[in-house]
């Protein structure tokens, strides 16, 4: 594998990780939903407005739980991004709901309301809308525009992201949220579900542990558990949620030395990609962004290609991002043609995505810059 000066990302660590990993290794409660759960489950539900939050293994693995939870089945469709990861699809297909692809903003490359609106039909369950890049969609759009379907969100990419001063994870029905070494905060591998509306959050915390009210009867609530309803085992250890507190209580301090590398790209990239035609991300006026990705948009492929060959000459390892979903091997067996997302197509050839991580340090975005802007596209 090639090795990189400045490599596209990297996990932080606070260097309170392998303190809290001690104490939990030390005490007896190895297995999930232990103290370092709750005390991570009460800080993240601080981050994104109340909803209740149920630590989960993956982002992918809260998905899962949001369709068993809306009872997605054959016979329901379900309205997700082209642009995004497999999950955001897939967990819902294995419910046997038939997906519905749709095209994104070509701004914001999140979700785009009125090619929902087109696409939705009465048998519309839910609508699943990805904030990409940590920048918010158009959550008064889609409302609209999904109907009486439920609205998730993949918050993914957008932990201690807004829209109207209003959390990203508060807006939906449920969230996400992802704690891959790729995110903003990160224990490794983990996710978590957040849940707003608290009707669903008995049976959630059922489906979470196998389908049992084995919560309950550490609660003392029950005298025995017993299996109650379908479901799996979703929950991570409490070695890794000690990982995970130790990244929230400094998610503070993490934003802001990814909100000074995201900005200075932005300002300092702007007179080159003018001059040459090369979109930056656009940050809607209602919305915070996250700091998550930072992108640039070329003209075509091959541009794309030679800008991440010129980087990665100087030691700088850029990348591109997902391919449409609807053009999946998998997708095209649901029916996906060219030319049903063009904006996602486009996409997918011309996106590049700069080196964004918390420890990037100034002389690393100068060096990034400079190879940048002696590219010409």
């Amino acid at each position: 594998m090639t090795r990189y000066a400045i490599p596209f990302t990297r996990p932080h660590r606070t260097g309170r990780e392998a303190a809290l990993v001690g104490d939990a290794l030390g005490g007896d409660h190895w297995r999930g939903d232990g103290p370092y759960t709750a005390r991570a489950s009460a800080l993240l539900s601080s981050l994104v407005g109340g909803g209740r939050v149920l630590l989960t293994t993956s982002c992918t693995h809260a998905l899962e739980l949001s369709a068993l939870l809306l009872g997605v089945g054959p016979g329901d469709e379900v309205i997700v991004p082209s642009f995004t990861f497999v999950s955001t699809a897939s967990a819902f297909a294995l419910r046997g709901a038939r997906i519905v692809f749709a095209d994104v903003d070509p701004r914001t490359l999140c979700l785009d309301p009125a090619d929902v609106a087109r696409k939705a039909t009465p048998r519309t369950r839910a609508v699943v809308v990805v904030h990409y890049a940590g920048v918010a969609a158009d959550l008064d759009g889609l409302a609209a525009a999904g109907g009486t379907a439920a609205l998730v969100e993949d918050n993914a990419h957008s932990l201690l992201g807004a829209w109207r001063g209003r959390p990203l994870g508060s807006f939906g029905t449920m969230a996400t949220q992802s704690f891959h070494d790729t995110k903003n905060l990160s224990c490794g591998e983990g996710g978590a579900l957040v849940l707003n509306d608290p009707a669903l959050h008995e049976r959630a915390e059922i489906l979470r542990e196998k389908g049992t009210n084995r919560a309950r009867f550490f609660r003392g609530e029950v005298d025995k558990y017993t299996w109650v309803d379908l479901g799996s085992s979703y929950l991570p250890s409490d070695i890794l949620a000690a990982i995970l507190v130790a990244q929230l209580e400094r998610a503070d301090a993490t934003q802001t030395a990814r909100h000074h590398a995201w900005a200075r790209y932005h300002a300092e990239l702007a007179p080159w990609a003018e001059r040459h035609g090369v979109q930056r991300p656009h940050v809607p006026v209602p919305a915070a962004h996250a700091a998550h990705i930072y992108w640039l948009r070329v003209r075509d492929l091959a541009t794309r290609q030679a800008l991440i060959g010129h980087l990665a000459a100087a030691g700088i390892q850029a990348t591109f991002h997902y391919q449409p979903l609807h053009l999946s091997e998998v997708g095209r067996k649901a029916g996906g043609q060219p030319g049903d997302c063009p904006v996602s197509e486009l996409v997918a050839d011309t996106l590049v995505r700069l080196p964004l991580y918390t420890d990037l340090g100034d002389a690393d975005i100068d060096r990034v810059l400079a190879a940048v802007t002696s590219f010409t596209p």
